[in-house]
């Protein structure tokens, strides 16, 4: 798997997302290099690793990309086939490879602190893209009650602006099928005089078989460019359009058929058009009643981490009582009835 980011951060892989900014909290502020004037190297290369496993493990996508496919997958060197049911990160090199470049460590602290160094603001940054001053005061293993966590301070080098999210509406036949999807974008770009430019670029999505509601698709700072601020992350989270026929739970597909009570007691073939349009006809030798439930494997919704694989279909009934029956009626019941 390469790095491991658990060991790093000193977590299990289940650790939460309160263990995880416990863990980083904690880390980072031993190895923090203007606190390490002695060792610095060892410091620096200790926290910038610190920052790259909390900046993976905090990120559902990304965690959950470095969970299946390790570090290689995660930073592209050995893109995986199938990017099931993940975040991408777009790059230029296609709309499904994976791409993850590590944000420089100090901004990760001061973002995460709201100020650069709590160390002491003279003198000489460190090497590797480390800044701030000097270590300038006494500190046991837990500083924190010496400034207050989460007091600000005047922070150093550009902030990133927050994440912008726009719901993507997709049909149940796309998220069964995949789709490619392409979104035009209108934001402002900066030249290098500091000034804003509209532009309008488009952007290919692309659906995989089985995804679900609430998955995420990041394009990395594609949001408006402004000076001193690094551009917000551009998100679409998929969102799942009522059908006049399926319902989804979780990988299955639910179909609920009409039927008259004497479908429901001498058999019934029902005939559905899958979401691909297949037409299947499934006979139902049981008898049939409100709490029946016919089971069909395989006919569900492809499995994103393995689409050759599928859910199940479920057909619940709706039976149809007569408010009376007529004497023929009650006489073919009663031939059915064991008693």
């Amino acid at each position: 798997m390469g790095v491991d980011y658990y060991k790093i951060l000193q977590v299990d892989k289940h650790a939460t997302d309160e263990e995880l900014k416990k863990a980083y909290r904690k880390l980072a502020m031993k190895w923090h290099p203007d606190k390490n004037p002695t060792n610095k190297k060892e410091a620096e290369t200790k926290f910038k690793q610190i920052s790259e496993a909390y900046e993976v493990l905090s990120d559902p996508q990304k965690r959950a990309i470095y969970d299946e496919y390790g570090e290689e997958g995660l930073k592209g060197q050995v893109p995986p086939p199938d990017a099931g049911g993940h975040t991408f990160f777009q790059t230029g090199d296609g709309p499904t490879t994976f791409r993850f470049n590590p944000r420089n460590a100090d901004d990760i602290f001061a973002e995460f602190f709201g100020f650069s160094s709590p160390f002491g603001g003279g003198g000489g940054g460190g090497g590797n893209g480390m800044r701030g001053g000097s270590f300038g005061g006494i500190f046991g293993d837990d500083i924190f009650s010496s400034f207050g966590e989460g007091r600000t301070m005047s922070q150093q080098g550009p902030r990133k602006a927050h994440p912008i999210e726009k719901t993507l509406p997709c049909t149940l036949e796309e998220l069964y099928k995949g789709t490619t999807k392409k979104m035009k974008i209108s934001r402002e770009i900066a030249d290098a005089s500091g000034k804003t430019l509209p532009v309008e670029e488009i952007l290919t999505i692309d659906i995989k078989p089985g995804w679900k509601k609430g998955t995420k698709i990041t394009f990395p700072e594609k949001g408006n460019e402004q000076p001193n601020v690094i551009a917000s992350d551009l998100v679409f989270v998929i969102d799942e359009k009522p059908h006049p026929v399926f319902t989804r739970d979780g990988n299955d597909l639910v179909v609920t058929q009409k039927v008259s009570l004497e479908e429901a007691l001498t058999g019934h073939i029902v005939h559905l058009t899958t979401l691909n349009g297949r037409v299947l006809k499934i006979p139902i030798n049981n008898v049939i009643h409100p709490t029946y439930e016919e089971v069909v494997p395989r006919e569900g919704m492809p499995i994103p981490k393995d689409p050759s694989k599928r859910g199940n279909l479920r057909i619940k009934f709706n039976i149809k009582f007569p408010a009376k029956l007529t004497s023929e009626q009650q006489a073919g019941i009663k031939k059915l009835l064991p008693y």
